[in-house]
């Protein structure tokens, strides 16, 4: 059974960090482009950072660049989001996603406050 299991969010004040996890299973995760995803309530999903299935190489909206980094340790079957300088503006529900050109599985989602 695929699970992406997502831990790690909550409230934190502006300018304050967090660190993201993404436990995964039931699936080979070192085969899987690993992605970080964020929706904010009426808002699209927006594709917040990617990793290549060996961590060697990874990707950022330009919202975040410089503050997030995304990072995973195929070992541990899991995915990290490493979050800094945290604006009101990151306040979203952030999904894991894992993905092949064949299969696209996703979590449940951790929601983010960034409070003012």
């Amino acid at each position: 059974q695929v699970q992406l299991v997502e831990s790690g969010g909550g409230l934190v004040q502006t300018g304050g960090s967090l660190r993201l996890s993404c436990a995964a299973s039931g699936f080979t995760f070192s085969s899987y482009v690993m992605r970080w995803w964020r929706q904010a309530v009426g808002k699209e999903r927006e594709l917040v950072a990617d990793i290549t299935p060996t961590g060697n190489s990874s990707d950022y909206a330009d919202s975040v660049k410089g503050r997030f980094t995304i990072s995973r340790d195929n070992a541990k079957n899991t995915v990290y989001l490493q979050m800094n300088s945290l604006k009101p503006d990151d306040t979203r529900v952030y999904y894991c996603n894992a993905w092949t050109p064949r299969y696209d599985y996703w979590g449940q989602g951790t929601q983010v406050t960034v409070s003012s």
